[in-house]
């Protein structure tokens, strides 16, 4: 029995392809190990948002054969998708597979042993077709992830993924309610929607919100969380019929990018900053306790004090709970990495630094809004704070709450009082 171990670079749907690789060769016989651990094959699930990322996905691959030299290495996903020549060519690598192949994982690996292959084989393809990867088994113990979307055709000025991924396509309705109905099956109360952009699912017409109609009638589903929303997505009617879906989770990563019409344009992004604010205010029209998370990217080409400030300013307006700040990184492929204005990285630094401040305040602020209300919590794992154990889950608006029971509640959902925050933003709370 040959041992297998797997790790993951990147996003969501990465980590969603993984474990779905994982369960793939785990069923046609493989030992699948930590990827600390000495195995006969390594499979490094690459990513290629930035430069940063396809240096961390070299290292990985290097990492791994270091730890067994004798070792399959396998460099798979987008970083082997956008550089097939650079990791074909790597000593570290034997077998590049893209990120449509991942489905095929079982059988590229038998092949290349069958075949007693002594160079690199490369397994690309670049059609764009949707590949069908799934989940059979349980992963986490309360929530499961679904991908029902891959690719993007939006072409932001800064990102590679259209080039690593592939142009939109989106899985069958009936695919996804079939795999719904099995993780229900199995003991999920939970499922979140994930792909590469997600607002783009289109299966004959049906889009998005269809999706979520459809999953909010699947019994033993409790609750359906959106992973991310582009903006351009939502409008009356959207917000009207999400807000009919019981089960959807008030908690909206509503993706933003810059609070700077300026910079909006650059990038290439199809909304001002009042459109944005103005998606807020319908979303808050239908969910009086909607929570918003963004991702906001300071330093892009071009972005001078004033535009960083006029970001700033926006963030604090919309109210985010939550902020995910990321300093623009050039990267080679993409219409910004040849733009002018190229910002100082100490710049950069330094107003990602002070956003990140500004995140953490409105964090705090939103948090101590909680404190003395009544939410449900799905109650997941036990933990340790300050020395004591404590249930820890979240509530539908993706507050980590913690409370202390004899009794053994994950996988249960409970009405809880928010009463303390402690440390890690965790909310004390009692049964």
């Amino acid at each position: 029995m040959k041992k297998v171990a797997l790790h993951t670079l990147g996003c969501k749907v990465n980590s969603y392809e993984t474990e779905a690789m994982s369960q793939l060769l785990e069923k046609a016989g493989f030992s699948i190990v930590p990827f600390s651990d000495v195995a006969d094959i390594y499979i490094v699930n690459t990513c290629s948002v930035t430069n940063m990322a396809d240096r961390k996905s070299r290292q990985m691959l290097h990492k791994a054969k270091k730890k067994n030299p004798d070792a399959i290495v396998i460099a798979a996903g987008c970083y082997a998708q956008t550089d097939t020549d650079g990791a074909r060519d790597d000593v570290a690598v034997d077998i590049v597979v893209g990120n449509n192949k991942k489905i095929n994982i079982v059988e590229i690996i038998n092949d290349y042993f069958e075949k007693h292959v002594s160079e690199s084989l490369i397994d690309i393809n670049k059609t764009d077709e949707y590949e069908a990867l799934e989940l059979t088994e349980k992963v986490e113990h309360t929530r499961a992830h679904i991908k029902i979307q891959d690719g993007c055709n939006n072409f932001c000025a800064y990102c590679i993924i259209p080039y690593a991924r592939g142009r939109n396509r989106s899985r069958y309705m009936k695919e996804i309610k079939a795999e719904a109905e099995r993780l229900a099956e199995i003991g999920y109360k939970e499922i979140v929607l994930t792909g590469i952009n997600l607002s783009a699912y289109d299966d004959a017409g049906q889009k998005l919100i269809d999706v979520c109609e459809m999953l909010n009638e699947v019994d033993g589903i409790e609750r359906i969380r959106i992973s991310s929303l582009d903006p351009v997505i939502v409008d009356e009617a959207f917000a009207e019929r999400l807000a009919m879906c019981e089960k959807i989770c008030p908690h909206f990563h509503l993706s933003l990018q810059s609070g700077c019409d300026k910079i909006l344009k650059s990038m290439n992004r199809h909304y001002t900053a009042n459109d944005y604010y103005a998606k807020c205010e319908i979303l808050r029209k239908y969910f009086p306790d909607v929570v918003f998370t963004t991702d906001i990217i300071v330093g892009f080409p071009g972005e001078t004090e004033e535009d960083y400030k006029e970001c700033r300013d926006f963030a604090r307006k919309v109210g985010f709970a939550m902020l995910h700040v990321f300093k623009y990184s050039r990267r080679n492929g993409t219409v910004a990495a040849n733009m002018p204005e190229q910002v100082d990285e100490q710049v950069k630094s330094r107003r990602s630094d002070d956003l990140i401040q500004v995140g953490e305040a409105m964090r705090e602020e939103y948090l101590k809004n909680q404190l003395g209300k009544q939410k449900a919590v799905l109650f997941e794992e036990e933990v340790e704070i300050d020395g004591e154990k404590y249930w820890v889950g979240h509530t539908k608006d993706y507050i980590q709450v913690a409370v202390k029971s004899d009794e053994i509640i994950a996988g249960g959902i409970k009405d809880v009082n928010l009463e303390k925050i402690a440390k890690n933003q965790i909310i004390l709370a009692t049964l």
